[in-house]
């Protein structure tokens, strides 16, 4: 059973909480497409898969296999089964989470779906780690995905049309990356853990009045600095508190804009900050231009090499901060602006 803390106000500044009794990251798993498996990090992936369509049809059939397979390799890993869970927390990026509603269908696990463009790993973990903690559920499931073509396909121009990509343009990853979040009741089962999850920040939408769908690192940034600022305001802490600040997939447009403006407020995270759509790719090596986006960027980084080094002590504290762009088809060909919105997450060694 959860172990709650009764009586104990968790809420911390204005945005955040800070968890009595934190949950922990029993487990993760990430499913890569070939691109990826390209990579720099492509020896902390699970799975990697050489076919783009998973054996399927369709591109929106293809992720839907992907999170499926990230699902199975996760029960394997485990060794749960999918009964053991009381909710999953999941998203992706096409329409009416269609590569959620049917790549999870076979588990029969109560499902809460959620968009948060690409911050719904950040979102995930955030309500995921909030059941837990209030004791309502014991295990639960947080994932994300995207897949290259199927969000080309959704927010810009099908691959037929062979248009030029500004550098500023971002490359969707096609990956799937879940995590289990439940408690720690033996000695065991702490041995085998990947992480604690301490607290959390939720953000705010934020938008500068950016309107380049080809330039998420702007649309972004802003956004990532917001919540990064309101949790080191909420929890009191200096940035070098933490081994690492991780965006999710400013690339390298974004993380120059996220570092000027939080030096405007004297907040320096030149030396400890990182970006997952940064890492995921060989920028002298593959044509990626600006580097990796899309829910699957950061959800995959977090499930292989994040937790990896955490689990190793190589960091013992880190800020996951998943950054999302919150446009859509209609809202783009109206002319709307494209805020931006980010979570961060408080991730430490298991026995910090």
């Amino acid at each position: 059973m959860s172990e709650i803390i009764k009586g104990v106000r968790q809420m911390k500044g204005a945005q955040s909480i800070e968890f009595a009794a934190p949950p922990y990251i029993l487990e993760s798993a990430c499913v890569c497409g070939s691109k990826e498996g390209e990579g720099p990090l492509k020896d902390t992936f699970d799975y990697i898969e050489e076919d783009s369509l998973f054996g399927c049809d369709t591109w929106e059939e293809a992720e839907s296999a992907l999170q499926e397979k990230t699902i199975d390799v996760l029960l394997e890993k485990s060794g749960y089964k999918k009964t053991d869970f009381r909710y999953i927390f999941a998203g992706d990026l096409m329409g009416q989470l269609i590569a959620t509603t049917f790549g999870i269908l076979k588990f029969e696990i109560p499902l809460f779906g959620l968009y948060g463009a690409c911050s719904t790993m950040g979102e995930a973990i955030s309500l995921a780690s909030m059941t837990v903690a209030g004791g309502y559920a014991n295990n639960v499931i947080a994932m994300a995905s995207s897949h290259y073509a199927s969000a080309e396909k959704t927010f810009r121009f099908p691959l037929e049309y062979s248009t030029q990509r500004p550098y500023s343009a971002t490359w969707t990853v096609t990956g799937c990356g879940a995590v289990v979040i439940g408690n720690a009741t033996n000695k065991s089962e702490k041995n085998m853990i990947k992480g604690k999850i301490t607290g959390i920040t939720t953000g705010k939408i934020v938008d500068y009045g950016c309107k380049d769908s080809q330039n998420m690192g702007a649309c972004m940034a802003p956004a990532a600095a917001d919540v990064i600022e309101q949790n080191l305001i909420d929890f009191g802490y200096e940035p070098g508190e933490y081994d690492k600040i991780i965006t999710g997939d400013l690339g390298y447009v974004g993380q120059t804009i996220l570092i000027d403006l939080l030096q405007r407020k004297g907040i320096e995270i030149t030396d400890n900050h990182m970006d997952c759509g940064i890492e995921i790719f060989d920028s002298e090596k593959q044509d990626t231009h600006a580097g990796g986006s899309g829910c699957g960027c950061s959800a995959t980084v977090l499930c292989g090499h994040i937790l990896n080094n955490i689990k190793k002590g190589i960091w013992k504290k880190v800020l996951f901060v998943p950054t999302g762009a919150l446009l859509s088809p209609t809202s783009f060909n109206e002319g709307q602006n494209v805020p931006g919105i980010a979570h961060a997450v408080m991730i430490e060694h298991p026995n910090k």
